[in-house]
C-alpha cells in the first residue's frame, strides 16, 4: 500500500546506544534494522512528540528511525496495519473506527493488524462563545447556531458535531484554522467554538484578552452521553487554565495512544515501550503533553486496541496492569 506513505520522512540516524541498557535488551531475534513512527503535520503535537520518541528509541536502542509527516491518526492507523510505518500515533476515536472498517482511507478494510503501545496524552472537548451571546450552557445554543468545528477532517471535526447531535444541538457547520474562527466569534460570524485541542487554546487565550467569553462545561448528564457514545474519557479542564474560570470545568477527552504492527517482534516492542515509559523527564523533554505518559495510564486504552504481547508484557511488570488475556493480540 505504497501510495499510503507519507510525503516526508525525518531521518534520525542513531548513535550507539548505551551498554548498560543495550544489555538488558541482548535478544535482538528478528529485529529490523530501521523503523519510522507515523505522526502528523509539521508545527503540530503530534509531529514533534512522534519525531522525539522516535529519536530516543533510535539513539536507545542503537538503531536508525525517525518520525514521518503523516496524514495523522487516521492514515497512521492505515500505515501501521500495512506495515508501511512500523509505529505510529492515534486517537482511540480513529482507532475504533479503523477496526471497525469504516476508517475512509480504506472504508471497508478491518485494520485489525494495529496493536497498542503505550499511552501519550489526551485531547480535550471544549466550547467557548462570547459572554455577549447569552450563551451559557449546551442548552442555550440556539436552533441553527453557526458553529466552528475546527480544521476539516480534524479530530476536532470528526467528533464534535456529532457530539452536538448527540446532545441534541442543531447547528450550522464551520471550519477554519482556530485563529481564524477565534475571529469570525468575535467578529459575530460565528456563535460558538467547538475545540478538540490541547488546553490552553492558544485562540482562546487570546479572545480572553480582547473580549469576555464563557468557557462552556458539561453537565454531568452530558458528559454520561457523550461518553456512553464516543470513544471519550471524563476530564476537567482547570480553573488556572484560563482567567475565565472560575472552577474547574467538567468535559470529556479522547486519549491519545502509540500503535505497533502486530507482527513486530515481542522483544522489540517491549524494548520500546521500556525506553519511553521508564523515564518520563526525558519524554517531558521532548513535549510537555508528555506529562501523563506514564505507566499507570495503560488502562486509557479501554479495549478499543488489542495490546502488542510486547506491550502487554511490560505494563504487567512494571505497573501491575491487569490486561485480559483477551485483549492481547494473537490469544
Amino acid at each position: 500500500m505504497k501510495t499510503l506513505t507519507a510525503l516526508g520522512t525525518i531521518a534520525s540516524v542513531a548513535l550507539t546506544a548505551n551498554l548498560a541498557f543495550a544489555d538488558g535488551h541482548a535478544d535482538r531475534t528478528d529485529w529490523p534494522e530501521s523503523f519510522t513512527v507515523g505522526t502528523a503535520s509539521q508545527g503540530g503535537t503530534y509531529f514533534a512528540y512522534g519525531s522525539g520518541w522516535a529519536n530516543l528509541v533510535a539513539d536507545e536502542l542503537g538503531l536508525t528511525g525517525g518520525g514521518e509527516v503523516t496524514g495523522g491518526p487516521m492514515q497512521n492507523m492505515a500505515l501501521v496495519h500495512t506495515g508501511d510505518a512500523q509505529f505510529g500515533m492515534t486517537t482511540m476515536g480513529p482507532a475504533a473506527e479503523s477496526i471497525a472498517g469504516t476508517n475512509p482511507i480504506a472504508p471497508g478494510l478491518q485494520m485489525n493488524n494495529v496493536c497498542a503501545m503505550f499511552p501519550m496524552y489526551q485531547t480535550p472537548f471544549s466550547v467557548t462563545t462570547l459572554a455577549s451571546s447569552g450563551i451559557a450552557s449546551v442548552a442555550d445554543i440556539p436552533d441553527g447556531a453557526k458553529i466552528g468545528f475546527g480544521p476539516a477532517g480534524s479530530t476536532s471535526d470528526t467528533y464534535f458535531p456529532r457530539m452536538m447531535e448527540e446532545l441534541g444541538v442543531n447547528f450550522e457547520r464551520r471550519n477554519g484554522g482556530w485563529g481564524d474562527l477565534g475571529g469570525q466569534l468575535q467578529d459575530g460570524l460565528l456563535d460558538v467554538i467547538a475545540f478538540a485541542a490541547g488546553v490552553p487554546v492558544p485562540a482562546v487565550s487570546q479572545l480572553e484578552v480582547q473580549t469576555d467569553v464563557n468557557i462552556i462545561e458539561f453537565t454531568e448528564d452530558e458528559q454520561a452521553k457523550i461518553m456512553a457514545a464516543f470513544p471519550v474519557s471524563e476530564f476537567a479542564i482547570g480553573a488556572d487554565t484560563y482567567t475565565t474560570l472560575t472552577a474547574d470545568a467538567r468535559s470529556v477527552s479522547m486519549w491519545n495512544f502509540a500503535i505497533a504492527n502486530c507482527d513486530l517482534p515481542e522483544s522489540f516492542v517491549n524494548a520500546v515501550v521500556d525506553v519511553v515509559m521508564s523515564d518520563n523527564e526525558r519524554m517531558m523533554n521532548i513535549h510537555r503533553a508528555a506529562r501523563t505518559t506514564v505507566p499507570e495510564n495503560w488502562d486509557k486504552n479501554a479495549g478499543v486496541l488489542p495490546w502488542h504481547p510486547g506491550a502487554a508484557a511490560w505494563f504487567v511488570e512494571n505497573a501491575g496492569a491487569d490486561i485480559p488475556a483477551d485483549q492481547i493480540f494473537g490469544n
